[in-house]
This record gives C-alpha cells, structure tokens and sequence, in this order.
C-alpha cells in the first residue's frame, strides 16, 4: 500500500530509514495498524490514528511494562495519533511452555508490592478512558471506578438498560460479600487475553496493548480466562509462586469478570449484555 509524503517524513525522523513497503496488520481496535518494512531491513508496526486517540498513552504503558521486566516491543515513537515500534514476530499458539512462562512473568509482576491502586493517571482499555483515581482500598476501587463507572458509560451509549444499571449498583454495594482486601496493589497489564499475547516457540515474547494499573492480581487471572486464553498450565504454575485463595475459580473470577464484559458491551452491546445478566442472576441480584 502506498504511504503518504507526511506519514513517510515522521517515519523517518524517528528512524533515520525510508519505508520500502506496508502492510495492513488487522487487530486495530482504536487506530490502524501497519507492518512497515524498511529500507535497512528493519521491520516496524505503526499504529495510525486520529487526533485524540492517545497513542502517546499507549506507548508510555508499553515503557512501563518494559521497566518493570515484561517483554514488549521496543517503542520508537509514541505521539497522540502515532506509535511505532519494533515489529515482533509471534503467532504462535498459547501452549503448555508458553502458558508456563506467562506465568512465571506474571507471578513476578505481581509479587512486587505497589503504593496504591489506581494509577498516577488514566488509562484506556480498547480505547475507552479508564479511571485511575489512587486510594488506600481495593474493593471501593474496584466497585465505583472499574463496574459502576464502565457501566454507566454501556448506559449512556444505549447498551445497558437503566433497570440493568440498577442491578449492577445493587451488586457493586455488595461486593464485600464475596472480594476481600489483597495483600497489595500489583502492577497489572490490564487487558489479559490471547490477542495481546505474542508467543514463539513455547515462550511469551512480547505483550501488548495494555491497560496499566496497580489492582489486585486476581482480576488479571480472571480476564484471562474469559475467553479462553489461560487454561491449567498456567494455573498450576502460577500457583508454585503465589497460592490462590478458595473461592477464586467459584466466586471471585465471575466477579472480576463482569468488568471486561461491561467494557465489551460499551463497545459492542449484543450478546455481551446476556453475558453480564448471567453474572447478575448468579450473585442474586
């Protein structure tokens, strides 16, 4: 595909070499997204956007995750409406090795004690604003500024119906029922499934596309299993480093899952919205 003269010139700027070819990549939810071959045989992936999509947010995440030890792709430029980074080759399926070695990575991640929850600034989660005020307290955190406020948004859009809003405000003051106080905040990547995965050869090279803040673990483990991303191995490894406390896998992930399924009805509404009354009906509400 051809590359327009303006795009070409901050290319580059940011990396002394001119594109010889591009590539559509598909899995753009916000902005999108090329494979960029360039003259000196380097391989980059831009993500192209618009004025307001804060890529520049997405590459300080992706900075961040790389500072604390995770694997990401080199980021070459982040600007609000333009990332590059180094391309990454995976493709591989999540297998035993590579499901073991994401848990080895994440159990690291997660063992490193945090301040606060929240985060010193928001973040974004497929391209929606994702609060990130800091307090002392996990449920609170969890109840008003990850379910309250994302479904609030799905009702604003047209996708949640007030009398679904006022379940889901029933549950939110609830929680303490089933959630308890972690150990600590961790550091989370936020945006846990298959498709920010990149694995090679029964490793995890790199993750992507993260929505940064500092939670509890657990609701990483659970996005995980949402659709089907992490399965035993990782369990059963993940568990030779931090234990899991009962009720995880019958209370708690359905839970913290409800979350990511009002992210996806914001988004997308449809079937999403049976999987969140699912989850209502489950807790009584």
């Amino acid at each position: 595909m051809s590359l327009d003269a303006p795009f070409v010139a901050r290319i580059f700027r940011a990396t002394g070499a001119v594109p010889r070819r591009a590539f559509p990549l598909g899995g753009g939810c916000v902005a999108e997204v090329l494979r960029i071959d360039l003259e000196d045989d380097r391989v980059l992936v831009a993500k192209k956007g618009a004025s307001g999509d804060r890529l520049d947010l997405e590459g300080f995440m992706l900075r961040h995750l790389a500072e604390a030890g995770v694997p990401t792709p080199e980021v070459l430029l982040a600007e609000d409406d333009l990332l590059l980074m180094a391309h990454v080759e995976g493709g591989d399926v999540l297998d035993t090795p590579a499901q073991s070695h994401l848990a080895d990575m994440l159990a690291t991640l997660h063992a490193v004690p945090q301040d606060v929850y929240g985060f010193d600034r928001d973040t974004v989660i497929g391209g929606l604003r994702q609060p990130n005020p800091e307090g002392n307290r996990w449920v609170p955190f969890f109840a008003e500024h990850r379910l309250l406020y994302m479904a609030r948004q799905a009702m604003t859009a047209g996708h949640l119906s007030p009398a679904l809003m006022a379940r889901v405000e029933t549950l939110a003051g609830r929680l303490e029922r089933w959630l308890r106080e972690p150990a600590h905040p961790s550091l989370l990547h936020g945006d846990l499934w298959g498709g920010n995965i990149l694995s090679r050869e029964g490793r995890v090279v790199a993750l992507i596309d993260p929505a940064l803040y500092h939670g509890d673990p657990e609701i990483e483990l659970a996005f995980g299993t949402l659709f089907g991303t992490l399965g035993t191995p990782f369990f059963d490894r993940y568990r030779e480093h931090r234990p899991l406390e009962p009720g995880f896998f019958e209370d708690r992930r359905d839970l913290y899952n409800l979350y990511p399924l009002l992210v996806h009805v914001r988004l997308f509404g449809g079937s999403y919205v049976a999987s969140v009354v699912r989850v209502l009906d489950r807790f009584g509400v």
